[in-house]
């Protein structure tokens, strides 16, 4: 299919630089500055939990904080995996598996100087988890107990030893805790101290409120100044913990920058030294210009995430597998981005250990999707009407309204009327725990938000399982298949590495199967920059590690 090119891209980007200069001055000084350009439209929570999805872990959660386990993002050829973080080693109980001790890690300090040990990690489980905590945060939780589910408290055994008790067994637990980050109790205590409020939690929240403006984690970076929608300034933790992470520039300036074609401009114009998502159309030019461009395949995928309520045109499967099979992806990924996408045929693909073996085989048939609409009753002169809620930015939404436009034109041939409900990217993310079900789907009955496939509660479980239905997770649609439900139960409670991947790859088939999702791409995580910047590993991960970026003089 033949995509319409943007004409007036070049002089965009040229009028775009000119606007650009103003609001991105250069730094004049001798200490080394990274300046980057975001996808986001608003800098992400920076008070221990972030938003703005995983690019919000990225950019200022696994900056200024630290997990209990973490991501080795050392590698550009390896899978990244799970490695230890503030607790050195973990193990679930033998005689109960709903109990798991972690070790911790001795001599690590907040960036404020006050220590951190067993009383800070109760204190932390406790902020999203214990409702009549004084530190307990509403606003954190969605993020946060969203995405390790099943943990239920934690208890000190020492000052270097705590017991995290699950509601049933989970051998995922080790990869959920990788989003609970570590914020200084110490810090939000002296803020608490200070606050005025008519009550706990007026002063609490006002806490909250101060700690996000001078925060203070264990983390390679500290804050420095933060101005709200226009700039966040992190300065190097010169006494972290991990010395070989300690960052090799002084200070990284984040800056957010929603539409592509003005982030592009800001490189060109050397306002920013780095931006995430370039322009695609913009890539040559870059190239042309001696700019760096870096990508690598994610463990991401980019769907439309189907409605089953009752009454939703997805409830059949002729319908779901009809989408799937109408869509181009090798047109999409040469004829609109520059190749910088791997097409998808579900979560995972071949050679990946929780691919399993689909009977259903998710290609370009368009004759195949015509005659499924046709036998579902659909046809040229009569469409099935689909409404879909997408973002025009976004942490890994790669160009959203571009690539929805292609799906819309593609998906008329095979006698769909597709219709976009465009939204800010945070209030999309928002929606997506309300669900199919809440008014903030506008009538959509599928949403478009990328997710992260490295874990497999994220890849799968919360999608799929009928009891992470909206409020509690992001099974947007309210799946409910008792086989699904089955396998998840299985995996979940299965501690032997091979068996638990052989029950996840039969849960991965199954949904393939099912067609629960339209899969459409893969991230590659394109990001353009100087050629001043150096050390850059660019991992096979959502995240990556800005710790051993050098900028050139």
């Amino acid at each position: 299919m033949l995509i319409k090119k943007n004409k007036r891209h070049a002089a965009l980007i040229a009028l775009l630089a000119l606007g650009t200069a103003a609001a991105c001055p250069r730094v004049a000084s001798a200490e080394t500055v990274l300046r980057i350009g975001m996808t986001a439209a608003d800098i992400p929570r920076t008070l221990g939990q972030p938003d703005q999805g995983f690019e919000g872990n990225r950019f200022t959660g696994l900056t200024m904080y630290d997990g209990l386990t973490g991501w080795d993002l050392s590698s550009a050829d390896k899978a990244s995996v799970v490695i230890p973080g503030l607790a050195t080693e973990w193990k679930v109980d033998d005689a109960d598996k709903t109990k798991w001790i972690f070790k911790l890690r001795p001599g690590v300090t907040f960036h404020d100087g006050s220590p951190f040990n067993a009383d800070a990690v109760v204190w932390n489980v406790e902020k999203v988890l214990k409702q009549d905590a004084p530190q307990f945060d509403a606003s954190q939780v969605g993020v946060t107990a969203s995405r390790m589910p099943t943990l239920a408290s934690a208890k000190k055994i020492d000052d270097m030893t705590v017991e995290l008790t699950t509601k049933e067994p989970d051998s995922f637990l080790p990869i959920n805790l990788t989003n609970l980050f570590m914020a200084s109790p110490a810090k939000w205590q002296a803020f608490y101290d200070k606050a005025e409020g008519a009550d706990a939690k007026a002063k609490s929240q006002a806490a909250w409120t101060a700690f996000a403006r001078d925060a203070s984690g264990t983390g390679p970076w500290k804050m420095a100044s933060f101005t709200p929608r226009e700039r966040l300034e992190l300065v190097k933790n010169a006494n972290y913990w991990d010395k070989a992470r300690v960052p090799k520039v002084d200070k990284m300036v984040l800056l957010p920058m929603p539409e592509a074609n003005a982030r592009t401009a800001a490189l060109l114009s050397g306002q920013v030294d780095w931006v995430e998502a370039p322009a695609p159309d913009a890539l040559p030019e870059l190239k042309q210009r001696g700019f760096k461009l870096y990508a690598n395949e994610q463990p991401h995928v980019w769907p439309w995430q189907f409605s089953r309520v009752e009454g939703s045109p997805w409830n059949d499967i002729r319908v779901r597998k009809a989408a799937n099979l109408c869509v181009d992806r090798e047109g999409l990924k040469d004829g609109l981005l520059a190749g910088l996408m791997v097409p998808a045929t579900g979560t995972f693909e071949p050679g990946h250990p929780w691919r399993g073996k689909p009977s259903f085989e998710i290609k370009y048939d368009k004759a195949a999707a015509q005659k499924l609409m046709q036998e579902a009753g659909f046809g040229p002169n009569k469409k099935l009407t689909v409404k879909t809620q997408t973002s025009a930015s976004g942490s890994g939404q790669m160009q959203p309204l571009p690539m929805n436009e292609y799906l819309q034109q593609a998906l008329a041939e095979c006698y769909f009327d597709v219709q976009l409900d465009v939204i800010e990217w945070n209030t999309l993310f928002t929606n997506w725990r309300r669900g199919a079900k809440d008014p903030s789907a506008n009538g959509a009955n599928a949403t478009n938000v990328t997710y992260a496939a490295m874990d497999p509660f994220f890849a799968l479980v919360r999608f799929l399982q009928s009891g992470m239905a909206p409020p509690v997770s992001n099974n947007w649609g309210f799946i409910n298949n008792p086989k699904f439900d089955d396998l998840v139960k299985k995996a979940r409670q299965t501690f032997d590495p091979a068996a638990r991947d052989a029950a996840l790859a039969e849960l991965h088939a199954a949904s393939v199967d099912d067609a629960a999702f339209l899969y459409v791409a893969h991230d590659v995580g394109p990001r353009a920059m100087s050629p001043k910047v150096t050390g850059v590993v660019q991992p096979k991960s959502w995240f990556i590690d800005f710790s051993p970026v050098s900028m050139k003089q």
